[in-house]
C-alpha cells in the first residue's frame, strides 16, 4: 500500500478516536515518547503519559470531545517520518459549556514496523481568513 495513504489512514484513525472521545483508542495512536505542543498550555508535554494524565484531569473536570472534523490535509514523507498538516474544526464541552474551535495542526508520524504512530503533535490557532 502507498505510504502516503497509510499516513492518511493513521491520521484519520487518530482524528476519529479523538472525535468519538475514545481515550484508549486515541492514545494508542501515539508512541510512548510522543511530545505535544498545544497553544492552550503554558509548556509542552514531553511524553504520552504526561498528556494522558492531563487528559484524565480534564475529563474529571467535565471535558469531552463532541465532534472533530479534519480538512485541507497534506502529507509530506521524509523516509520513516511523515508530516501531516491539516485544519481542525472541533466541538468540545468544558465544565458543561460547549465550544467550537478552529485550529491548525501538525502531526509527525514515525513508521514503527508496519504501522505509523504519531510521535509529535503541534496545535495552533487557525489564522483568520
Amino acid at each position: 500500500m502507498d505510504q502516503t495513504l497509510q499516513v492518511r489512514q493513521a491520521a484519520a484513525a487518530l482524528v476519529a478516536a479523538f472525535a468519538s472521545n475514545d481515550t484508549a483508542r486515541y492514545f494508542a495512536c501515539f508512541s510512548e515518547d510522543a511530545t505535544f505542543l498545544f497553544h492552550t498550555l503554558p509548556q509542552p508535554l514531553l511524553s504520552r503519559r504526561a498528556y494522558e494524565q492531563l487528559w484524565a484531569q480534564w475529563q474529571a473536570e467535565g471535558f469531552a470531545v463532541l465532534a472533530c472534523e479534519s480538512g485541507n490535509a497534506h502529507v509530506s514523507l521524509q523516509g520513516d517520518v511523515a508530516i501531516f498538516m491539516h485544519d481542525v474544526a472541533t466541538h468540545i464541552r468544558i465544565a458543561g459549556e460547549d465550544h467550537q474551535l478552529s485550529e491548525r495542526e501538525t502531526i509527525v508520524f514515525r513508521r514503527q514496523g508496519e504501522q505509523w504512530l504519531a510521535c509529535h503533535e503541534h496545535l495552533s490557532v487557525a489564522s483568520p481568513a
